[in-house]
C-alpha cells in the first residue's frame, strides 16, 4: 500500500472521529448547564490548544519524525474521546476539548508528511487529495455520531454482559475508531524523512517569523497582508457560524442530537462535491482572484439568508451557499498568497496565514456565542456576514498584483 494512500486513509478516519463528536458537543454542553457563550468557550478552547500546539508539533516532527508525532496525537485524541464519553461536568468537557485540540495542531505535520512523501510536481495534487479525503470524513463522521446516539439507547452485549451505553456511545465509538486508526498507522505508515540531530541544530528564525506575523498589522495595505486578512476574517466567520449553528437549529427547527448528524453530512457532501468536481473548472474559467470574490459573495449570502429560511427546503438552499463559498474562497486565497510572495518566503507566509487564521478561530466563536445569547439568535449570522462581505474591499485589484509577481519571477528566472 502506497505511503500517500496510507496517510490519506489515516487522515480521513481521524476526521471521521472528530466529526462524530463535534455536532453533539452543543447538546452535551447545554444538558450540563452551559449558556451559549460558555459553549463557545468550549469551542474556542479547542482552537487555542491547536494554535499553541502547532509549532511544538512541527519542531517535534522535525527532530523525531512525522510518524511518532502522528501516533502520539492519535493517542491523545482517543483519550479525549473517552473523556468526552464520560464527561459529567463542564470542566470535563473543557478538558476533552483541550486534549483534542492539542492533537489538532498536527495539521502542519500531516501536510509536511505529504510533502516528504511526494515529488514536487505532484505535491499540490496530493495535498488536494488529502483535503478531499478529510472532507469525506467530515461527511461520514456526523452520520456515525447520530447512529451511535440511537444505538446507545438499546442494550448491547459486551464481554458476556449486557450494557446500556446511552450518550456514552458516540464518544466511545470515536475512541475505538481512533485506536483502530492508530494501529493501522503503526503497522503500515512508515517514516517519511531521515531524522537526524541536524534539524534541532539549525539556526532558528523565530525573530523573522514574529516580524512577518506582525507585518500583517503594520502593513495591511500590501497584497500578502490583504490576502491573509481575507483568509483570517473569512475562516473566523465560518467557524463562528459553525459554533452556534446547532444551537440555532435546535431552537428554530427542533433539531436534536439524534438527527444533527444528517445536517452536517449534507454540508460536508456539498463541500466534497464542490472541491472534487467544480473547483478546478471554475478556477480555469474565472481565475483565482475573481473566483475568490465569487466565493466571498456566496459565503456572505448564505450567512445573511439562513435566519430568513423558515422551512427545511429554504434552509437547505441557504446553507448550501456556505460550503460552496468556502470551497471557492479559501483555496483561491491561499493560491494567490503563494503567487504574490517569493518562493523562498512561501513557507513563512503560509505559516503566518495559519497563525492569524488560528487567532480568528478563537475570537469569532466567542463573538458569535455572545451575540446569540445577548442580542438574538439571528445576530451571529449577520455579524459574520458583515465581516466576510467587507473583505471584498481587500481583494480589489488582486489580479494585477498576482500578474506582476509572476512577471517578476519570470524575469528573475531568465
Amino acid at each position: 500500500m502506497g505511503k500517500l494512500l496510507i496517510l490519506i486513509v489515516t487522515a480521513m478516519v481521524d476526521m471521521m472521529g472528530v466529526l462524530i463528536v463535534v455536532p453533539l458537543l452543543p447538546f452535551y454542553a447545554t444538558k450540563l448547564g452551559a449558556s451559549p457563550l460558555m459553549y463557545t468557550v468550549l469551542v474556542s478552547a479547542f482552537n487555542v490548544a491547536a494554535l499553541v500546539s502547532a509549532p511544538m508539533w512541527g519542531r517535534f516532527s522535525d527532530r523525531y519524525g512525522r510518524r511518532p508525532a502522528l501516533l502520539i496525537a492519535l493517542t491523545g485524541s482517543a483519550i479525549a474521546y473517552v473523556i468526552f464519553a464520560f464527561a459529567g461536568s463542564l470542566w470535563m468537557l473543557f478538558l476533552s476539548r483541550l486534549v483534542q485540540g492539542a492533537g489538532g495542531g498536527t495539521v502542519g505535520v500531516v501536510q509536511a508528511y505529504v510533502s516528504d512523501a511526494t515529488e514536487p510536481k505532484n505535491r499540490a495534487r496530493s495535498l488536494g487529495w488529502l483535503s478531499a479525503a478529510t472532507n469525506v470524513g467530515v461527511t461520514i463522521g456526523p452520520l456515525l455520531g447520530s447512529w451511535a446516539m440511537s444505538a446507545g439507547e438499546h442494550p448491547m452485549w459486551f464481554f458476556g454482559r449486557t450494557v446500556l451505553l446511552a450518550e456514552k456511545a458516540p464518544g466511545l465509538l470515536a475512541a475505538a475508531l481512533c485506536l483502530l486508526n492508530m494501529l493501522f498507522a503503526y503497522v503500515y505508515l512508515r517514516e517519511s524523512r531521515v531524522v537526524s540531530g541536524s534539524a534541532a541544530d539549525r539556526p532558528r528564525v523565530a525573530g523573522r517569523s514574529w516580524k512577518t506575523v506582525m507585518s500583517v498589522v503594520r502593513r495591511p495595505e500590501i497584497p500578502s497582508s490583504r490576502l491573509i486578512w481575507i483568509y483570517a476574517i473569512a475562516i473566523g466567520a465560518f467557524m463562528g457560524m459553525n459554533a452556534i449553528l446547532a444551537l440555532y437549529l435546535a431552537q428554530s427547527f427542533g433539531v436534536t442530537a439524534k438527527n444533527i448528524g444528517y445536517f452536517f453530512a449534507y454540508v460536508g457532501s456539498i463541500s466534497v462535491l464542490t472541491r472534487a468536481v467544480f473547483l478546478g473548472p471554475a478556477v480555469d474559467k474565472y481565475g483565482e482572484a475573481r473566483l475568490s470574490r465569487i466565493g466571498i459573495v456566496l459565503l456572505t449570502a448564505g450567512l445573511v439568508l439562513i435566519p430568513f429560511a423558515h422551512n427545511i427546503p429554504l434552509l437547505a438552499a441557504a446553507v448550501a451557499l456556505i460550503p460552496l463559498g468556502a470551497a471557492f474562497t479559501f483555496p483561491c486565497v491561499t493560491a494567490l498568497l503563494s503567487r504574490v510572495i517569493s518562493q523562498q518566503d512561501r513557507g513563512l507566509y503560509m505559516g503566518t496565514q495559519q497563525t492569524w487564521g488560528g487567532i480568528s478561530r478563537v475570537i469569532f466563536p466567542l463573538i458569535a456565542g455572545w451575540a446569540f445569547q445577548s442580542i438574538g439568535i439571528a445576530s451571529p449570522f449577520w455579524i459574520c456576514a458583515a465581516f466576510v462581505g467587507a473583505t471584498l474591499l481587500l481583494g480589489r485589484g488582486m489580479e494585477h498584483f498576482a500578474r506582476d509577481a509572476e512577471l517578476r519571477a519570470a524575469s528573475g528566472a531568465s
